[in-house]
């Protein structure tokens, strides 16, 4: 007989599929929460979730909370701010429903071919011709004042009240917003004076998500739909976005926004071409960006090094600290500096959408310094260097072999894959790299995989049905801790292909040894916007190899490697992913590796 009734998994299924936790349906029906995960990951209920919005989710759980009998202090709390939250929402929603209808009875006002119908001062039904594509004569100075007071953080609305600067140099954290809070004040810019907006980033991809935030801001706000490569107004205004190639960003002028440009590789060239486009008057220069590494060509304009250049009266000039740059202020080379953390942006109104302590756990010391808290990373003590790594991206649209979305995304192709495992409140990390088979060709890091939370059996079933789309001939596995679990369950369905790595300072050498000798040899690819395939969260790959560092052995008589990851925080998976991947090929591949690194005794 079995222990659990059809009746009591159905129950089951059914607060699942209402979106409740297995943790909650646990306690619910006293039932182990693993034995809920066991029964949804067997029965799919994955894929019976309806897709919810930001409304519906609030709502159910207020519902949920509402009807738990001898609530917690902290159930209390969280029902009285979703409460408040979704009482927000609803206002701000009949706020745009009414401007909405305000737009589209102003566009009854013309017939089906643009014309008036009538107009105050002329006859009646005068005709006259009014623009139809791009159209934005219908959006007034005061609507879009009024939606930025409703929508932005502080944080933002600060940039706002300095757009007259001349020209201002913002260093942010990751994720505060900052692209879609310049995407729509060069579109509120653009609406009211009819100047002309330049988009650029580190990548051809990230300036089209300016242009993406633009087309949905008019669309879904004020009501008008924007088409064109690049977007011409109804009021003569053009808004351009541009790659970072130099050569193809000469020739135009307007207001500049340059996004993430300490991530842009021979940054001096184009910011000598773009900056060229801002040279009349009345025309602006924003540059932001989270930091990268002090080597990069940004940072002399950054510290104003690049200002004070040999000039000996501009050497002893002092310019504004941190603290003071926090507060945004007009240094001495008139560049209005402004440095946002994301304490800063989280004290500023992001904390209800950001856990600052679930960052500080994901990654390392340095690199959450770095991606959140606006600090440049020095590169001294670091095995591989920022220019290397940055070399290494490229635009994922050079794939044309390769399609995630299909069933074979990579046809036929040999694909080898690594697996670093979890640990305390890490992420176990699976990547799928694409060995070069023809001469010049490079390893391609195809996609990762990060997985939080899961047992050995989940992990092993998604490798297995990830060997169904892929032709996986090698899965390389650390197997020195918790690891062998899975590497025992993979090695049941693929015994020729899963391959234990244990860990020790040799094998360990061996690992970083090849990584730098296919970073320095230029033998590696990434995609510069690379994600989580789980969760769609953007995956940090120069981070996790400036993770890696060297250091002596305890003993002092050799030089080895160290990561900042520890059995709390495993912040180098993504990197030792990638090499357990990588070593499947032998470093002696060929005889003329131009490394300098040495490992005997020191002199």
């Amino acid at each position: 007989m079995a222990k659990y009734s059809d009746e009591l998994k159905e129950a089951a299924r059914t607060l699942y599929i209402k979106s409740w936790t297995p943790k909650d349906i646990a306690q619910e029906l006293n039932i182990p929460p693993r034995t809920i995960y066991h029964w949804a990951d067997v029965g799919k209920w994955a894929s019976l979730l309806p897709v919810e919005s930001v409304e519906n989710v609030i709502a159910r759980r207020i519902d949920q909370l509402s009807r738990r009998e001898k609530k917690t202090a902290l159930e209390l709390e969280e029902l009285r701010d979703l409460i408040a939250h979704h009482v927000k929402l609803m206002a701000q929603r009949n706020k745009h429903a009414e401007k909405l209808a305000e737009i589209q009875a102003q566009k009854a006002a013309y017939d089906g071919e643009g014309y008036c119908l009538s107009s105050a001062g002329g006859e009646p039904g005068e005709r006259k011709r009014r623009y139809k594509k791009n159209d934005v004569s219908g959006i007034t100075a005061e609507m879009l004042d009024t939606w930025a007071r409703e929508h932005l953080f502080e944080y933002q609305l600060h940039c706002r009240e300095h757009k007259g600067e001349d020209w201002r140099f913002i260093l942010k954290s990751r994720q505060v917003g900052m692209t879609y809070y310049f995407a729509w004040e060069a579109f509120e810019d653009a609406v009211i004076t009819g100047d002309n907006q330049v988009f650029f980033s580190a990548s051809r991809s990230q300036s089209e998500i300016f242009r993406e935030y633009i087309v949905q801001i008019a669309q879904n706000h004020f009501g008008v739909t924007l088409t064109g490569k690049n977007i011409r107004l109804s009021n003569g205004a053009i808004l351009r976005f541009l790659s970072t190639n130099a050569s193809t960003a000469q020739g135009f002028n307007g207001h500049l926004y340059g996004d993430e440009v300490f991530w842009i590789p021979k940054f001096t060239r184009l910011h000598e071409v773009a900056s060229a486009m801002a040279t009349h008057n009345k025309y602006r220069t924003t540059y932001f960006s989270t930091p990268s590494a002090k080597t990069h060509q940004a940072y002399p304009v950054w510290t104003g090094e690049a200002w004070r250049g040999d000039d000996p009266k501009r050497k002893g000039v002092k310019f504004p600290n941190e603290s003071e740059m926090r507060q945004g202020i007009l240094c001495p080379d008139q560049i209005w500096r402004y440095i946002i953390t994301m304490e800063d942006a989280i004290e500023g109104g992001l904390g209800a959408l950001v856990d600052i302590e679930r960052l500080r756990n994901k990654y390392s010391p340095t690199a959450f310094a770095m991606l959140y808290m606006c600090q440049f990373v020095d590169s001294k003590d670091a095995v591989f260097k920022f220019s290397a790594l940055v070399g290494c991206e490229v635009d994922r649209a050079t794939w044309g072999d390769f399609d995630l979305t299909a069933a074979r995304p990579f046809g036929n192709r040999e694909v080898w894959a690594g697996f670093d495992p979890s640990r305390s409140g890490d992420n176990s990390t699976f990547v799928l790299i694409a060995p070069p088979v023809k001469d010049g060709e490079r390893f391609r890091v195809l996609a990762v995989w990060q997985w939080q939370g899961f047992n050995f059996s989940w992990q092993a079933d998604q490798i297995k049905q990830l060997m169904r789309r892929f032709n996986i001939t090698y899965i390389g596995i650390d197997t020195t801790g918790i690891g062998k679990g899975v590497y025992d369950l993979v090695s049941k369905f693929a015994p020729r292909e899963a391959t234990p790595i244990l860990y020790s300072v040799e094998s360990k050498n061996r690992l970083v040894m090849k990584m730098i000798d296919v970073v320095e040899r230029k033998r590696i690819e990434w995609a510069k916007d690379a994600v989580d395939e789980t969760n769609k969260e953007r995956v940090e790959i120069p981070a996790s190899f400036m993770a890696i560092r060297r250091t002596t052995t305890n003993s002092g008589n050799a030089l080895t490697f160290v990561a900042e990851r520890s059995d709390a925080t495993g912040h180098a998976d993504v990197f030792f992913a990638i090499s357990h991947a990588v070593i499947n090929e032998p470093i002696d591949h060929e005889y003329d590796r131009p490394s300098g690194w040495y490992f005997g005794k020191a002199a």
